[in-house]
């Protein structure tokens, strides 16, 4: 993408800063966030922050492209406040997508969620039946029904775009996240720090692990393609905690051994794994960063500080 006026909610977030500070070098960017969840010194200095809310009428959509990833991210706050993740997640979608689009913005890239789907070992493909188990699953699966509807009737592009596991580590853009942070960083940062990271159940649950510099290369592909429609951002591989946790150990050099809690959650989703293939055939796009390599790139930083 190139010389374009682009705007990205949630833009000082984790995934949001890495797709700004991507796309700075080349284009015009604008990002803006309310700084619950982020921060703007993860942003670069060519990046404009904008601190307001995604429900306000006031921030800058004169953009040609937007890139919707402003959101409540866990289940967890929306099971606290769910009125507050309705409005955060489906009316300020809403929000900034009819206002973009009353600017003449044609182009929205948007985060969805993989959670949708459940536990499964097998590769999901993004036309399986799906339901909404959590608040946090009801408000993406809304997002992309309004999604629906703009690219229907006001023939916008339209892409969502439902992310698996997607982690960087504390040293990138993820510290601020805490408790809320991919496993990945936190189980990275406990080891490096003689921690014993805590494992629900017997860490034989695996995730499908993609680094958001990939997830960010997926955005701006799927800006660039004008896609429309729902897309896997994942990589069609999945390890269990406990690999991750080995993983990490033979990165840093260390031999911490994790400690094995009770699942606080109920409907825990056990195991994922995306079918990345429909955004393949869309873009072009596959996962260039290795589980392998990514969790040496999570963990380089605590061994240069040594």
């Amino acid at each position: 993408m190139q010389n374009k006026r682009v705007l990205v909610t949630g833009g000082a977030g984790f995934i949001g800063s890495n797709l700004a500070n991507r796309l700075v070098s080349d284009n015009d960017v604008i990002a803006v966030d309310d700084t619950y969840l982020g921060t703007p010194e993860n942003l670069d200095d060519d990046v404009e922050f904008v601190e307001a809310s995604v429900l306000d009428d006031d921030f800058p959509v004169d953009v040609d492209v937007l890139f919707h990833l402003a959101a409540l991210s866990s289940r967890n706050m929306h099971e606290e406040n769910p009125q507050r993740g309705c409005r955060v997640n489906v009316e300020g979608f809403v929000n900034a997508v009819e206002r973009a689009r009353r600017e003449g913005c044609e182009t929205v890239v948007y985060a969805s969620t993989s959670s949708i789907y459940g536990s499964r070992t097998e590769p999901s493909p993004v036309d399986m039946d799906v339901e909404a188990r959590t608040a946090y699953e009801a408000s993406k699966l809304a997002r992309e029904r309004y999604a629906e509807y703009y690219a229907n009737h006001h023939e916008m592009n339209v892409a969502g775009l439902r992310f698996f596991s997607v982690y960087q580590g504390f040293a990138g853009n993820e510290e601020h996240k805490g408790e809320y942070a991919n496993t990945v960083a936190q189980f990275a940062d406990a080891i490096a720090n003689g921690e014993a990271p805590e494992l629900f159940g017997d860490g034989s649950q695996t995730r499908d692990f993609t680094h958001v510099s990939d997830v960010a290369r997926a955005c701006e592909l799927a800006a660039d393609h004008e896609t429309t429609g729902v897309y896997n951002v994942g990589t069609e591989e999945a390890y269990s905690f406990n690999d991750m946790v080995a993983m990490i150990n033979d990165a840093l050099g260390t031999d911490i051994d994790p400690v094995y809690v009770e699942c606080p959650f109920d409907g825990y989703v056990h195991d994922t794994m995306a079918d990345y293939s429909q955004f393949h055939e869309a873009t072009g796009w596959d996962p260039e960063i290795s589980f392998e390599e990514g969790v040496e790139l999570v963990c380089e930083p605590y061994l240069d500080d040594e």
